[in-house]
């Protein structure tokens, strides 16, 4: 479908720019002038060079008169002016206009017409460009034709460094945004998932706007004849198993991390998924290792020279190790990927301080609050001294993309889960019967177990304790779940030991929900854990 696209327009000199090639195209490219391989598997294997994750602390959005007072402004999203964003924006160009191979990527985000963008990605990478292929909605040919002007353009010179010295800047890295020229400019990092999580900052701040929640969130649907609205979302940090768990051979998958919630229901934002590959089997992960064939894209794996074969343990160049690939390469994904209104809200933690339980039934106001918490925990590092995990908080599952304050996209998904009924799960992927380092992992099997039990309605008519602590209900039981498992104090051999520990992550919540008491409810503060009682 490939064509050329004159990019004089944007201070590009090329005239050529390689346009919407397809993927055995930009394989070509990519192993002839990019440094990649071919898998045993058919996927293209590609390096992101020194930078293998996001760079959060380098992104910085342009402070206009027309939306200064929309933008969440701190660390999340940094304040820089017009001029400066000019000056990076140039440099991008001024790189283009030194390399003899452009590429361009014209995509859709969003499934529901009535609120897609049009996205323009220009790179020069294939690399790159295969990743954006799969992680847009691909426009059929006629849509191509007429795609027209887009809605934003993607800059990606990630090859060439910022300069530190310019004002705004505290590294060669550089990611920047500007609602008002709809554009966004990526240097110093060649790590693909910024353009991916550049577009959904951008749905971030313009869905709110127009009355669409914006989401953290993986989804899928009952497939069963008569499923109706049988629509479950799961929210989560990296790592918790968002993309695991919502690929589920028993339902259709809707997409596994960005979506829209409207007045009709779910729609996906992405034509594909992005998938953590350290310890990937077939065993555990069946659709996901399968999708990783050709047209797909590792990231940064280690695979042997001579068979091709990637050694998915292996992290020697980075422990995020990923897989981008277009949606319909999960057999049962739903295309278009739309669905009804979500029955059941599922918050995954993993917990590695193993004091939550498997899973917990939240009220609507505990909904909120662990929502705004966003909690999940980091494992003990290697440095020395550091023997105990490590508590992370982040607003809606996603406080890295967020545009606006975290309680603007609370109030709204409270009110969509109050409108639709939904119900709120908190399931915790982590540890249990200790803490790490003393306990084990939840086992995937129970997890999904628990997931199973939640979309049968098992876990909704079990009999339930109320925890002393955190206040949720807490199931005694779940089919094919050991029953021990269920309740966290009768998992640990010390339970003074879990009491101790429990008061304290109790009290981390606590110092985090602090920054959001003034704007909470009272009915919302008070759905957290109860501190005092944890220290008696």
């Amino acid at each position: 479908m490939g064509s050329t696209l004159d990019l004089s327009g944007y201070g590009i000199r090329s005239t050529h720019g390689q346009r919407n090639l397809p993927p055995a195209a930009l394989y070509e490219e990519a192993i002839r002038h990019d440094r990649s391989e071919i898998s045993s598997s058919g996927a293209l294997i590609a390096y992101s060079g020194q930078k293998t994750g996001r760079s959060p602390k380098d992104k910085r959005i342009v402070d206009h008169p027309d939306s200064t007072e929309n933008v969440w402004w701190g660390p999340v999203n940094m304040r820089m002016d017009e001029k400066t964003f000019r000056v990076s924006k140039q440099r991008a160009i001024d790189y283009f206009n030194t390399r003899q191979r452009i590429y361009i990527v014209d995509g859709f985000a969003g499934w529901d017409p009535k609120y897609r963008l049009k996205i323009r990605i220009i790179c020069a990478r294939p690399y790159h460009a295969l990743f954006m292929h799969n992680m847009l909605i691909r426009p059929t040919k006629e849509e191509l034709e007429q795609f027209g002007e887009p809605d934003y353009v993607i800059f990606n010179a990630g090859q060439f460094p910022a300069n530190p010295y310019t004002e705004f800047m505290t590294s060669d890295t550089s990611v920047e945004l500007s609602f008002e020229t709809q554009e966004f400019v990526i240097l110093g990092t060649e790590y693909a998932g910024e353009m991916k999580k550049g577009v959904f900052t951008i749905m971030n701040y313009l869905m709110p706007a127009a009355g669409v929640l914006s989401m953290h969130c993986s989804c899928n649907e009952g497939n069963e004849a008569g499923a109706g609205e049988d629509v479950s979302l799961f929210f989560g940090l990296s790592g918790t198993g968002k993309t695991t768990l919502s690929a589920d051979p028993h339902r259709a998958l809707v997409g596994d991390d960005e979506h829209c919630w409207t007045e009709s229901g779910i729609f996906n934002i992405e034509g594909g998924c992005y998938a953590k590959c350290i310890g990937l089997t077939r065993e555990k992960e069946p659709e996901i290792y399968d999708a990783i064939q050709f047209g797909s894209v590792l990231e940064n794996v280690v695979y042997d020279a001579a068979t091709r074969e990637v050694d998915y343990d292996k992290a020697l160049i980075t422990q995020n190790t990923r897989c981008a690939y277009p949606l319909e390469y999960i057999p049962n994904a739903k295309i278009p990927a739309i669905a009804g209104h979500p029955r059941n809200i599922i918050f995954l933690t993993c917990d590695a301080f193993g004091v939550l339980p498997p899973v917990a039934k939240l009220t609507p106001e505990q909904a909120m609050y662990h929502f705004i918490s966003g909690y999940t925990a980091k494992v003990a590092g290697t440095e020395m001294g550091v023997d105990e995990p490590e508590a992370t908080f982040s607003a809606c599952f996603g406080a890295a993309f967020l545009a606006w304050h975290p309680t603007k996209y609370a109030e709204m998904l409270a009110e969509k889960m109050k409108q639709h009924s939904s119900t709120a799960w908190l399931v915790n992927t982590g540890w249990s019967g200790g803490a790490y380092g003393t306990g084990s992992r939840i086992k995937l099997p129970h997890t999904r177990a628990i997931i199973d039990g939640i979309h049968s309605g098992a876990l909704a008519e079990a009999d339930c304790e109320t925890d002393p602590i955190f206040g949720f209900e807490v199931p005694k039981t779940c089919p094919e779940v050991p029953s021990e498992m269920m309740i966290p104090r009768q998992s640990w051999a010390e339970k003074a030991s879990y009491d101790e520990t429990a008061a304290k992550l109790a009290k981390l919540f606590a110092d985090n929900f602090g920054k959001y008491s003034s704007v909470a409810s009272d009915a919302i503060k008070n759905a957290g854990p109860k501190v005092a009682s944890a220290a008696t």
